[in-house]
């Protein structure tokens, strides 16, 4: 039987100066008809790269030296620009990482959904306005006759992932791309997208290929699964047979990530607070409050996760406690003093005792400012360093985050994800700061490079002693990490304790939610998963009594048609 797709002893290469340097090193692939392919590996291993290349497709900077990719037969290396236009979108789809990032702000859902095929002339605007409609019902999106009249700015993250599915299925493609759908979403959004992913590519008998860092996620969608790092193949085989029986030791790494617990140190240092958030309440404008009633203590040398879905208020939290956002009422207490609500009127010793690490290092790095710069910055701020000071600091903050010396003169565009990630804690760390606030700093990052990430944040509060306020909404994090955990739902704290008490049963309804919705390497824990909860909601009155689904549809008002 000939293959759906075929890619053969592939290399793509990059621009790196004036030279042309292989990122895929002559990778072979296959994709039969219906079947769910997983790539799997770190960063920068190749795997968006390939999985882009399946439509003869590459970034800018980038191109295809050598190889065949055959595509129902044709060879689409050696197909016109009119035939490839013809295929890319309608019978290949992609679905990127960031939803958010993907969509026009400035055009309806249903409208960007219809737009490839009443383009392309397949069918005609209502056939295509209908069809999506069907496709939003079929992956669960709430009010699917109405939803289509909203902006991307208006759904919740989860949804609006879900809508760029249905926007890939709008031609029935035969092949979609999914690139990392899943990394930035929490765990309980993660098993709505996942849901709908499997259940649309067996509806349809779509052929997919399933990007991925997270063994545990791919598990629940693929048949075969192919491993990656640096551009080449390291294993490939059937989903059941490589969790069972791996056969690299490369593999078995990525299967055996189980970030350790520590012993908490919140028990030995109940007195010694060193920030409170006290009955905080806070708001965006004039609308709904996003934070109410909030209680919070993080004690010195300790490490305080805060952990919930997306919109549950983690990072509005942060913002209140930095000073960029001023609370509605509350205050924030620092070392025993109370904090101005606005970051313009803190002084220069508070900004520097309070740090703050951000979720996405390549957003959060200047990449026109030399590691010199980044890095002297803060020290100059702070401490008044200059010169031949500040560079052997800078070398010294290196150290601390395990880079070499001679980074000082890199660019971030010359680092890794991981490697940009430790310069944001050395920039954090170059003001001496007592309390640091995490906000996701391993969430986009794959779990060997997180691991890494963890470790050394956990080395650095044992030799300088300070706090962390850790927003997460990886529980396996939470697990490693945290001395105490605070659990966030529509705005409010539902449970918060040392971490053993909260992790361990019985737990809210929301917390038992969180801890059952974190994927397990097995390929039947979703439909397991799935078939539990379908049970549960059977049992429930139909008045919705005790066990009613915590999660919410997002408010239907104003729709824009």
């Amino acid at each position: 039987m000939s293959h759906l797709l075929e890619m053969k002893n592939v290399v793509i290469e990059g621009l790196s100066g004036r030279r042309w340097q292989p990122i895929v090193k002559g990778v072979d692939l296959h994709l039969n008809r219906g079947e769910v392919l997983g790539l799997i590996g770190e960063s920068g291993a190749g795997k968006s790269t390939l999985g882009l290349a399946s439509m003869a497709y590459t970034r800018g900077g980038c191109r295809i030296a050598s190889g065949s990719i055959v595509f129902d037969g044709k060879d689409l290396t050696k197909a016109s620009r009119s035939e490839l236009r013809n295929i890319r979108g309608v019978r290949i789809a992609y679905v990127a990482q960031s939803a958010a990032a993907s969509f026009n702000p400035a055009h309806t859902l249903l409208k960007q959904c219809v737009e490839v095929p009443v383009q392309h002339g397949l069918m005609s605007y209502q056939e295509a306005a209908e069809k999506a409609v069907d496709t939003y019902r079929r992956l669960l999106l709430p009010d699917p006759e109405n939803i289509g009249y909203r902006y991307p700015h208006q759904v919740s993250g989860g949804q609006l992932q879900r809508a760029m599915v249905a926007m890939a299925m709008a031609c029935q493609p035969d092949i979609i791309v999914f690139d990392e759908p899943t990394t930035a979403l929490d765990v309980t959004t993660q098993i709505e997208v996942l849901t709908a992913i499997k259940e649309i590519t067996r509806q349809f008998r779509t052929a997919a290929i399933y990007i991925s860092h997270d063994l545990a996620v791919v598990a629940q969608l693929a048949d075969r699964i192919m491993v990656l790092r640096d551009g080449e193949l390291v294993e490939e085989g059937e989903t059941r047979q490589m969790l069972a029986n791996p056969q690299e030791e490369y593999t078995r790494a990525l299967l055996s990530v189980r970030k350790t617990r520590r012993p908490s140190n919140a028990h030995a240092l109940k007195d010694d607070v060193l920030l409170e958030v006290r009955g905080v309440s806070a708001s965006y404008g004039q609308g709904v409050e996003v934070l109410q009633d909030i209680n919070v203590k993080v004690k010195r040398k300790t490490t305080v996760a805060v952990v919930g879905e997306s919109g549950s208020g983690k990072s509005t939290l942060a913002r209140v406690v930095t000073g960029l956002l001023p609370p509605l009422k509350g205050t924030i207490v620092f070392d025993g003093e109370e904090l101005p609500a606005d970051l313009k009127a803190r002084d220069r010793e508070s900004l520097r005792r309070l740090q703050m690490i951000y979720q996405m290092p390549d957003t959060a790095l200047n990449p026109r400012q030399k590691l010199r710069t980044v890095l002297g910055r803060p020290l100059e701020f702070y401490f008044g360093m200059k010169g031949k000071e500040q560079e052997d600091r800078i070398i010294e903050l290196l150290d601390m985050v395990e880079l070499p010396p001679e980074y000082i003169d890199r660019y971030p565009t010359e680092l890794s994800g991981g490697e940009k990630q430790r310069v944001c804690i050395a920039r954090a760390l170059a003001a001496q700061p007592d309390l640091v606030i995490c906000d996701e700093v391993t969430s986009a990052l794959d779990p060997l490079v997180a691991e890494g990430v963890l470790e050394l944040l956990q080395k650095l509060q044992d030799r300088f002693g300070m706090s962390y306020l850790f927003i997460t909404h990886d529980l396996a994090t939470v697990k490693a990490i945290a001395d105490e955990i605070v659990v966030m739902w529509q705005g409010r704290i539902v449970e918060q304790g040392v971490k053993e008490e909260v992790l361990t049963p019985p737990h809210h309804e929301y917390t038992e939610l969180l801890l059952s919705s974190v994927p397990e390497m097995d390929p039947d824990w979703l439909d397991n998963l799935l078939a539990r909860r379908a049970r549960k909601r059977a049992r429930r009155r139909p008045d919705g009594g005790p066990g009613r689904p915590m999660r919410q549809p997002a408010p239907a008002a104003s729709y824009n048609r």
